[in-house]
């Protein structure tokens, strides 16, 4: 899971620095120049990467060919298409290069739309014991996390002697693997934490969507929906029973109208990320009005250095699903309280 991101972090994360041990001087060539020099040089890196951004829409060319463009891009080596390979099979590996929206989604989840020197990196992860995340241009979040093993972008590990490769247009920080956007929708991805053999999660909030009206699991479920979820935990729910009583907590569950009023209340239409949030409550004094998918108005707040949704705070951030994104939050709220 995506871990909680301090607001302040959040507003200042265009990034920018030095790491010092690998940066190698690329001087006036843009990114896409540096990976097609690399992909032919003598001991040529970046092949499969090349042919790869040839392969996908010609935006992904085009944003790393732009003098203007200010970018980070996390670059897979050979290596590390060569396992991706290895576990989709060639069949598999082809087929995603040759199906040009998926390849094109892929490449674009390598990409943050500023500029991120590994220094930035270093920092940031102190500033947020050791893991954070960041939007792509993709759209989704990518979570950097420090481990014994070394800085990990999602699966990937960041190879610290082929950091801070400097473009006319960004830098590269080049990758052991290849990383993959979500293509789960919410609704897969809170039946999957709620049946997991370890650690299971949001199995309260699974039962109340199977008891209410349909309309909810079928919006979560909906592929071409783009919502944000403030998905209670178990913990949440639990807290609710105590203060309801168990009797009047099952009435609430066995009431469909409700049980759904309530869960609409906790969905939001759009994708609003971490840092959307982050802009909104600058724009508006620390505080905010928005309307959720049952009509009602719910406020966000900063309140002590913590993001809350009416009566509840958000304590998890950007868990990423092909039709939305979840935030996690420590209380049920309720329409009208």
């Amino acid at each position: 899971m995506k871990r909680l991101v301090a607001f302040a972090l959040i507003a200042v994360i265009a990034l920018g620095g030095f790491f010092g041990t690998a940066n190698a001087q690329m001087g006036g060539k843009t990114i896409a120049e540096i990976v097609v020099e690399s992909a032919s040089g003598a001991t040529p890196e970046f092949t499969t990467l090349l042919a790869a951004v040839q392969a996908a829409d010609e935006s992904v060319l085009a944003a790393l060919s732009n003098p203007e463009a200010q970018l980070t891009v996390f670059a897979p080596t050979d290596a590390a298409f060569a396992a991706l390979k290895e576990a989709l099979g060639e069949e598999g590996f082809n087929a995603v290069l040759a199906d040009k929206e998926q390849l094109t989604q892929i490449l674009l989840y390598h990409v943050v739309g500023s500029v991120v020197k590994s220094a930035d990196v270093v920092a940031a992860l102190e500033a947020n014991e050791g893991a954070f995340s960041v939007r792509t241009l993709q759209g989704q979040f990518i979570d950097v996390v420090q481990s014994e093993e070394g800085i990990f972008i999602d699966d990937a590990k960041l190879m610290l002697d082929m950091v801070d490769i400097e473009a006319s247009n960004g830098v590269i920080h080049v990758i052991d693997a290849v990383i993959l956007p979500e293509t789960r929708t919410l609704a897969e991805i809170v039946v999957d934490a709620a049946s997991a053999e370890e650690g299971a999660e949001f199995t309260t909030l699974l039962a109340a969507v199977q008891a209410a009206d349909e309309a909810v699991l079928a919006a979560l479920s909906n592929p071409e929906a783009k919502l944000t979820v403030f998905a209670p935990t178990d913990a949440a729910f639990d807290a609710l029973k105590q203060a309801l009583g168990e009797e009047a907590f099952n009435g609430v569950l066995a009431n469909k109208e409700a049980l759904t009023n309530i869960l609409l209340y906790h969905v939001l239409d759009g994708i609003v990320g971490s840092d959307d949030v982050a802009k909104l409550l600058e724009e508006n004094n620390g505080e905010v009005q928005v309307t959720m998918l049952n009509g009602s108005m719910a406020t966000v707040k900063l309140m002590d250095g913590a993001i809350m949704i009416d009566n509840a705070k958000i304590i998890v951030t950007d868990i990423d699903a092909a039709n939305g994104i979840i935030h996690v939050i420590d209380a049920v709220i309720v329409p009208g309280e």
